[in-house]
């Protein structure tokens, strides 16, 4: 039974999951091939437009900023002499401008997707279970791994023990055996706790679900995605134009 409108985000334009799931591949797909930085600059600023349209502008505008002062720094770099500390850098950033459109495009979707909506739109697409039941418990991994990160922090604080590089060079062992021997038992307990919540929560129910929300593909989802696609088609085509 449906009784109202897709709204799950109310700051912004709704998307459906399933074009966000492609967002995604197509922009892996893109950061992949980018030929140039210009081309990477589109992309990320296309991805900043999709997080502000999705209502979380702050974010988009902060992680845009982050990248231009990357890219100023790849620009520096790329004016020294070649060396080995300019092959150590131009490796390490070659990394971060395939990896960081892909994380900012991703840290967007989980902040706007919600699990009920993404299984919902899931088994509309016929997507079996056993690739639903592990990307739903991935929706909730993170932000619960960064919530139970936070409550360590703040337990630790009362210790005077920081997980800055001042606090670990100060006390390195402390700092090790109180914040990061927690986090990693937190994050291999998670796994299992959210596994087995969702299974108490009937996620194998072979049955269709119902959703009090009408999650189906608009307008806007197909600008999105036909958005993408000139993105990735720009990024085969950018050694020819420019």
């Amino acid at each position: 039974m449906i009784l109202r409108e897709y709204t799950g985000n109310s700051t912004g334009m709704q998307f459906d999951p399933r074009t966000k799931i492609i967002l995604l591949i197509l922009c892996v797909i893109s950061a992949t091939i980018a030929p140039s930085l210009l081309y990477e600059s589109v992309l990320i600023f296309v991805v900043a437009v999709f997080g502000c349209a999705s209502g979380k502008v702050l974010r988009s505008l902060l992680c845009a900023a982050f990248y231009g002062v990357f890219y100023m720094l790849t620009l520096f770099i790329m004016s020294l002499e070649k060396g080995g500390l300019y092959t150590v850098f131009t490796s390490w950033l070659g990394l971060f401008y395939t990896v960081y459109p892909c994380a900012f495009l991703a840290g967007i979707i989980l902040s706007t997707t919600k699990v009920g909506e993404f299984l919902t739109a899931m088994n509309k697409a016929h997507i079996p279970n056993k690739v639903v039941i592990p990307l739903a418990v991935m929706l909730r991994y993170i932000p619960t791994v960064r919530e139970d990160w936070e409550y360590i922090k703040d337990a630790m604080r009362l210790r005077d023990i920081t997980p800055s590089l001042l606090g670990f060079l100060k006390k390195p062992a402390m700092t090790v055996e109180c914040l990061y021997v927690p986090l990693l038992m937190t994050a291999s307990n998670t796994a299992d706790e959210l596994s087995a919540a969702a299974l108490t929560r009937g996620i194998e129910n072979p049955r269709p679900r119902t959703c009090l929300l009408r999650i189906r593909f608009r307008g806007r989802d197909v600008a999105a995605t036909a958005l993408a696609i000139c993105v990735l088609v720009l990024g085969f085509v950018w050694e020819r134009i420019v």
